[in-house]
């Protein structure tokens, strides 16, 4: 039996990896002949870096840059060079160097807060010989338009006297011109797969203001005058790059980033799972595979609306292979995902437990790991009742 394991993290309790060596012990004690590979699964957001790197056989690289307050932070990002490929590929999360999760809840303000550091992670990446970037753009703290990070990379945002905006969004109520002179000259080089799920335009009820703004501390207040300045941003970014298109799915993400990367850089927003999907050529595994395997932490109705294991899972029906889905927990809501690919999907909880001990890395490994293995069993032994 040829299997193929691509299950997405088990946030808090297991990395994709993990995830996957788990179900793969499990299988090994149903069939030790069985030939199982585990291939890293994301869907852009957090955990996309690590699954990428260790199932490339990339490297991990540090750098300190500034935070979204202005302070020093520390971001871990990946570097992928393929046998086959002579380009550079760095794999970034735009929240290590610009996330929610780095501002303490009582100093959430998108008027500071800036894209600088993602910037700066960027640049690092093109020192070290990167030509090609994946970036996941999700939980930003910022509402800065990307100006911050486009700042790190040498462009120049100037007021009416010249001199360089200050960070956040505030910065962007003086701007008055936009520079070129001084950008990286290694950036047009580039080319930027941004991992983007949303589809919001830069301003407007449905903008990054109003949609994404409270979330990260903004009240009605600044909303509104955030909007009023991002739009003024697009208009003066429109006299250097006529292609500037504010209204672009995708170009309010992560507080007008994706605006930046489609003005300003060669970039394309695209969705996440598709990006991990065809970086790790998954593929090439399921073309040769007799099973498919895949999951999450939580499988419900989100999952068949084109998370993860959903995106493995018609990747597998273009062949005609057979899905099965473990996760930690599953809702009624999850039976759509059988109408998406999904053919069966188990539970991996064996007792009553509380959160905490359900969450346990060592429990969630053994759970996953004894579940997979009752499954293959009855699939090894259904494989042996002869037909009529």
């Amino acid at each position: 039996m040829r299997v193929v394991v691509a299950i997405d993290s088990l946030k808090g309790s297991l990395t994709s990896l993990e995830a996957g060596q788990a179900i793969c012990e499990g299988i090994h004690l149903a069939d030790k002949d069985a030939q199982v590979w585990v291939r890293p699964l994301a869907d852009g957001g957090e955990g996309t870096v690590d699954a990428l790197v260790h199932g490339m056989s990339g490297t991990m690289q540090k750098v300190t840059v500034t935070g979204p307050l202005g302070t020093p932070v520390s971001c871990a990002y990946g570097l992928i060079h393929r046998p086959d490929d002579d380009t550079k590929t760095a794999v970034i999360e735009m929240s290590g160097a610009a996330g929610l999760t780095l501002v303490p809840a009582d100093k959430r303000n998108p008027l500071v807060t800036t894209t600088y550091g993602v910037g700066k992670v960027i640049k690092d990446a093109i020192m070290k010989g990167c030509r090609r970037f994946i970036v996941g753009i999700g939980g930003s703290a910022t509402n800065d338009g990307g100006v911050g990070m486009l700042q790190a990379l040498g462009f120049d945002f100037l007021d009416r006297h010249g001199n360089p905006v200050p960070f956040g969004a505030y910065g962007l109520k003086d701007l008055a011109s936009i520079g070129t002179g001084n950008v990286l000259p290694q950036l047009r080089e580039c080319e930027f797969r941004i991992a983007c799920d949303v589809t919001n335009g830069l301003c407007g009820k449905e903008g990054c203001s109003a949609f994404y703004g409270p979330q990260k501390g903004a009240t009605p207040s600044m909303i509104a005058k955030m909007d009023k300045w991002l739009a003024h941003y697009a208009s003066i970014a429109r006299e250097h790059f006529p292609h500037a298109n504010p209204d672009a799915p995708g170009a309010g993400a992560a507080g007008g980033l994706g605006f930046a990367f489609l003005t300003f850089t060669n970039a394309v927003l695209e969705s996440g799972i598709r990006i991990v999907l065809e970086e790790t050529r998954l593929e090439d595994y399921i073309k040769n595979a007799d099973v498919v395997v895949t999951g999450e932490g939580r499988l419900d109705g989100q999952t068949a609306m084109g998370k993860a294991p959903v995106g493995v899972a018609q990747l597998a029906k273009k062949y005609h292979k057979p899905v099965i889905a473990f996760a930690g927990s599953v809702t009624r809501e999850a039976s759509l995902c059988h109408e998406k690919g999904i053919d069966a999907f188990f539970p991996i909880l064996r007792g009553i437990s509380t959160l905490e001990e359900a969450m346990d890395g060592e429990n969630a490994k053994n759970n996953l790991r004894d579940t997979a293995e009752q499954v293959f069993r009855l699939l090894k032994c259904i494989s042996t009742i002869p037909s009529e």
